[in-house]
């Protein structure tokens, strides 16, 4: 914290020396335009599928939940939560596509691990807090910095300087012994100048047995904000702790069939404890039993923005940004063998019990830049960026019961993992007429990687590639008047592997391609709204999971020639009056491989030694299959009743279709459809002696509906030699909390 508040005195004393203009007024502050954001967001008359949220429509939600579970009635999406109730580990899905392949930036900054590609909102817990309002952009979108968008891009916009200064304080208490506790503060534009943060820290112990989360973040930003430039540094951070829930919960144990369970224990041989827990703990049963079975990781961000307006065409942005995280998580493990370790000590084959942590330790750079030329029709910009990244893995072990002595706190194995992303683009947008809105956007994208070290499993890595890439975006959109209008685009998208399709194949995969179709219409009236939108997603070698395996028996995913997402996308809401409005949306789709060949492995053994005899794969061709993960239908709808001024009531409702485990279609192995209902109420009072006081409740699954709502399956063969026994397949679940509650309460000075 030391470095954090060095940081913003020298930023404030630096700026206060860069300038000495006058204080502008209000009308002078606002014009003085985000021109990064103003570059990568899209527009009312862009011609892409987009949402956009407000702070105030996040206030009353705003609870401690993870990000995406707040984001979760946006139109195509799909949340998960491993703990089981919206706070640590959670997850995102837009039209079936994960994480991985959402673009995440926040002020225009690339967000997505470097080298995994996800993004992990347990290291920024209540960044919502912080956030003046999301642009989710379904499909490519609009350009971008950082990892290519494949099924959705989601920017996120810090918040704006208050004018005024502000004291804000919330305290939240809840089922599972959640609870949330922040302050705000901001000093309010005091000569062009001013100075805001916050401080969080959210606990919970999560719906799955001893699932906890520990997480404490904060948030700071000093600016100024002059006639004709601003200048910001913010620094924020996320410190986590949570025990881990990542194992799942066995098909049996979740749906309590006691048959089944004791099937699971006899033929994984396991132990007595493993066997009481699987028996007893019911769907929040959790694998792990150590008490500190964590994953302990602390992420910290440092960004700077300079905008200036050069004349009343032409303005400019610069953006840097350096981000520090480090962290591991903790296994215990039994039955392990010294060479699991150290392959060539002389003892290697020595038995006992083993501690380990494997650990990151990683710095990410990043420079981006928008130029923008804004003359009467035309709109053009010229931006880009360079990142860098480079990642430290390693594990030690710090405790073991090898009758032999090893090297406790050695690094067992370390690689390094270096990525070089660079990217510009040209977008011009013009208005044709009153009726036509033109919309073009040419990106190019090189990326190099390298990896070298050996892995966690002690397997060599050598990785050294790189990746050109030309993706272009065209748009039209026609309006008949103010309230109707109708739009086309086409867009081209490509990814690189990640790390572990790279490092765990044992042949090279290569990048993805989309090609993403886009047609839509929308209708905005002062009282009512519809949009409908037809989107095909055509994938060349996009990247799943076949049933392969890595040579340690790890799932690794290959190309498949075609795929292709195809939906249509609706939204509709209806203000019947000042007191009660209707908004909803469904996504219908069809997500389909074309062909790939499905791959289990075959073990067979010995009856009387149990000796392995053969191990060798079994390969079926598969066609016409469903995408895993992908429902046909997607539902979402909110009815908000305000029986009286400042009290707003509202059923939120949830309807997801039945997701398969992998991409055979097999009914076997899926997750049945949900429909999950939730009551939110919202109550301000404004006294004399203070702004506003805010209480907030959430009632989730307010029906008690037992659900599911992430998993995963494996198959595979172990019979004796020559037996025609059928292949066993392993279905894991992430069950999610049953009804439960959060209260809140904020007060504003």
């Amino acid at each position: 914290m030391k470095n954090l508040f060095a940081f913003l005195a020298l930023f404030v004393l630096s700026v206060s020396a860069f300038s000495q203009e006058k204080q502008q007024d209000s009308t002078t502050v606002e014009e003085l335009k985000e021109v990064l954001l103003s570059a990568t967001r899209a527009k009312d008359k862009t011609p892409v599928a987009f949402t956009n949220i407000s702070k105030e429509q996040l206030e009353s939600t705003n609870l401690g939940q993870d990000l995406p579970i707040l984001l979760d009635q946006l139109p195509s999406v799909v949340t998960t939560s491993d703990a089981g109730a919206g706070v640590g580990y959670t997850g995102i899905r837009v039209r079936g596509t994960d994480a991985t392949r959402v673009n995440v930036t926040i002020n225009g900054i690339p967000y997505n691990d470097s080298e995994s590609q996800g993004t992990f909102w347990v290291n920024m817990p209540d960044f919502v807090s912080s956030v003046e309002d999301i642009q989710l952009q379904r499909g490519v979108g609009t350009s971008t910095n950082g990892s290519g968008a494949f099924g959705a891009s989601l920017n996120l916009k810090t918040l704006e300087p208050s004018k005024e200064g502000y004291a804000t304080t919330t305290h939240v208490v809840g089922s599972y012994g959640t609870r949330k506790h922040n302050v705000s503060l901001g000093s309010g534009l005091k000569n062009n100048f001013y100075v805001e943060g916050r401080l969080s820290k959210i606990m919970s112990d999560g719906y799955i047995d001893r699932a906890s989360s520990d997480l404490s973040s904060y948030y700071t930003e000093a600016g100024y904000l002059g006639e004709k430039t601003s200048i910001k540094a913010i620094v924020f951070g996320g410190k986590e702790k949570t025990y881990q829930s990542w194992y799942g919960t066995p098909e049996a144990v979740v749906n309590g069939d006691l048959a089944g369970i004791q099937a699971f224990i006899d033929r994984n041989y396991s132990s007595d404890a493993e066997a009481a827990n699987m028996l007893y703990s019911g769907r929040t049963y959790n694998y792990y039993t150590y008490d500190n079975e964590v994953d302990d990781y602390e992420q910290t961000h440092y960004q700077l923005h300079f905008s200036h307006q050069f004349s009343d065409y032409f303005s400019a942005n610069i953006s840097g940004n350096y981000t520090r995280g480090k962290g591991f998580f903790e296994q215990y493990k039994d039955g392990e063998e010294v060479g699991d370790y150290f392959p060539n000590s002389p003892d290697a084959s020595e038995e006992g019990d083993a501690i380990r942590r494997r650990w990151l330790d990683n710095h990410f750079y990043a420079f981006v830049y928008s130029l923008n030329y804004h003359k009467d029709n035309l709109n053009l910009y010229l931006g880009g960026g360079y990142n860098k990244y480079d990642g430290d893995h390693f594990g030690e072990l710090i405790w073991d019961s090898f009758p032999v002595s090893v090297p406790i706190r050695t690094n067992y194995y370390n690689s390094l993992g270096k990525k070089r992303d660079y990217n510009t683009y040209f977008k011009a947008e013009y208005t044709i007429s009153n009726n036509w809105f033109a919309f073009a956007d040419l990106q190019y994208r090189r990326v190099d990687y390298s990896s070298y070290g050996n892995s966690s499993d002690l397997i060599p890595i050598a990785v050294d590639e790189q990746y050109n890439f030309f993706n272009p975006k065209l748009g039209l959109t026609y309006s008949f008047n103010n309230f109707h209008s109708v739009y086309g685009s086409f867009a081209v998208a490509n990814r690189e592997p990640n790390r572990d399709d790279l490092t765990k194949n044992p042949t090279l995969p290569n990048p993805e391609r989309l090609h993403d179709f886009e047609f839509g219409y929308k209708l905005k009236k002062p009282k009512y709204y519809a949009t409908a939108n037809l989107y095909y997603m055509n994938y060349k070698d996009q990247l799943v999971l076949t049933g392969d395996l890595d040579n340690v028996g790890d799932a690794i995913r290959m190309n498949v020639d075609k795929s292709y997402r195809a939906g249509i996308e609706l939204q509709a809401g209806y203000k019947f009056s000042n007191k009660l409005r209707i908004d909803a949306n469904a996504t219908f789709s069809k997500n389909k491989i074309d062909a790939f060949d499905y791959v289990v492995y075959d073990t067979q053994y010995d009856p009387n030694t149990y000796d392995e005899v053969s191990y060798a794969p079994v390969t079926t061709s598969y066609k016409d299959t469903d995408i895993s993960f992908s429902p046909n239908v997607v539902a979402g709808g909110t009815v908000t009743f305000s029986p009286v001024k400042n009290l707003n009531l509202a059923l939120i409702s949830k309807y997801v279709g039945k997701q398969y485990l992998d991409n055979t279609s097999s009914d076997s192995k899926s997750m049945d459809a949900y429909f999950v209902n939730n009551f939110n109420a919202s109550f301000k009072l404004n006294p004399s002696w203070m702004k506003e006081i805010a209480f907030n409740l959430l009632v989730n699954n307010i029906f008690n509906e037992k659900y599911v709502s992430n998993g995963y399956t494996y198959s595979y063969y172990y019979r004796p030699e020559n037996s025609n026994d059928a292949p066993i397949t392993e279905n894991f679940y992430y069950p999610q909390a049953t009804t439960n509650f959060l209260l809140g309460v904020t007060l504003k000075f």
